[in-house]
């Protein structure tokens, strides 16, 4: 999978959820990493094990703006980008930026260095979709002045980007469309249904299910989603993609509702809430392409994922709350 040589990679994007696992990856193939990170959705917890390992860099840097490295740079996975409904929606000209600039400044960087490049794209380019489940041959159905076409659009014209650089500068790429992914790291606020989920049911919070709970959602763990972008990344040249990269099992969000509540063993209600705009009723991704031709299939059962992911949460949220406590008790001392 990975070179037996190590080699020189840019992570952008690299202290969010994906790209923090990514990034310890690479370190464990005996690679050089630079992680860059505006820390806008990225947190430096998830990567201060690394923080101080001799082939780690850290650079604070909004992809937006053009950058430069030196010496030489063989790989570079983009993945700069909030990608949670809530975040993106939050400045969606600051999201359209991120996708359309970002891809330029990191496509500028790779023709200057002659680095072989990867796109995280995503499943929200077939928008609301018609076609079930979704080939990389369907070319969605987005609506370009609705409140997700920020990022839908955004990642579609990023995708432009990187196959006019091939063509036209020889660019070496490659295209993953991500489908839905959770595991640990997830932001416990970002509005995402697997956080959503799992921090209020720890919470004993109500679960919130937008519409009635029958829309679907396909949900890949992080760590074979990272199998899958190596795959992709170390694949020959004329395997540029797009390529599906997500589960195939379909889920209705009600039913990941139940399966949390089971694995938390919360007592936590469900509450409805109102379908927002242009929420894609079905998604499961078709991942044929990735099997033949990248050897790739996820691994984890989803209920051994969504176990791990509790976990990690149960563990944060221990710890906030015990932090909590000790700065009351020091405050109390002080007094």
């Amino acid at each position: 999978m990975s070179p037996s040589v190590p080699l020189s990679v840019l992570v952008t994007g690299g202290a969010g959820f994906i790209g923090s696992h990514l990034c310890d990856r690479l370190i464990l193939r005996g690679h050089r990493v630079v992680c860059l990170d505006n820390l806008l959705t990225g947190d430096l917890g998830n990567i201060k094990p690394l923080l101080n390992h001799p082939r780690f860099t850290f650079a604070e840097h909004d992809v937006r703006r053009p950058f430069h490295l030196k010496g030489p740079l063989d790989r570079i996975y983009n993945l700069a980008c909030p990608a949670s409904p809530a975040r993106y929606q939050a400045d969606p000209i600051a999201t359209l930026r991120t996708c359309v600039l970002g891809a330029l400044n990191v496509l500028e960087l790779a023709r200057e260095k002659g680095a072989r490049i990867l796109q995280a794209s995503t499943s929200e380019v077939y928008g609301d979709p018609d076609v079930h489940p979704q080939p990389e041959s369907y070319r969605g159905s987005v609506n370009p002045i609705g409140p997700r076409a920020c990022y839908d659009e955004g990642k579609r014209c990023a995708e432009t980007l990187f196959f006019d650089y091939h063509r036209m500068h020889g660019v070496a790429i490659k295209v993953a469309r991500i489908f839905n992914t959770y595991g640990p790291r997830m932001l416990e606020n970002d509005g995402r249904v697997v956080s959503n989920f799992v921090v209020q049911a720890l919470r004993g919070e109500p679960l919130t299910v937008y519409g009635d709970g029958s829309q679907t959602r396909s949900f890949c763990y992080v760590n074979d989603l990272v199998d899958g972008l190596e795959l992709l990344m170390e694949s020959p040249p004329e395997v540029a993609g797009p390529y599906n990269l997500g589960n195939p099992q379909e889920v209705a969000i009600g039913e990941i509702a139940s399966l949390v509540l089971a694995q938390v063993g919360s007592r936590s209600t469900v509450l409805h809430l109102p379908l927002p705009a242009d929420d894609p009723r079905r998604r499961r991704p078709d991942i044929s392409a990735a099997r033949r031709l990248l050897g790739w299939n996820p691994a984890t059962d989803l209920r051994e994922g969504l176990a791990r992911t509790a976990s990690y949460f149960a563990m944060k949220l221990a710890a906030a709350s015990s932090a909590v406590r000790r700065e009351g008790a020091d405050r109390a001392a002080v007094a």
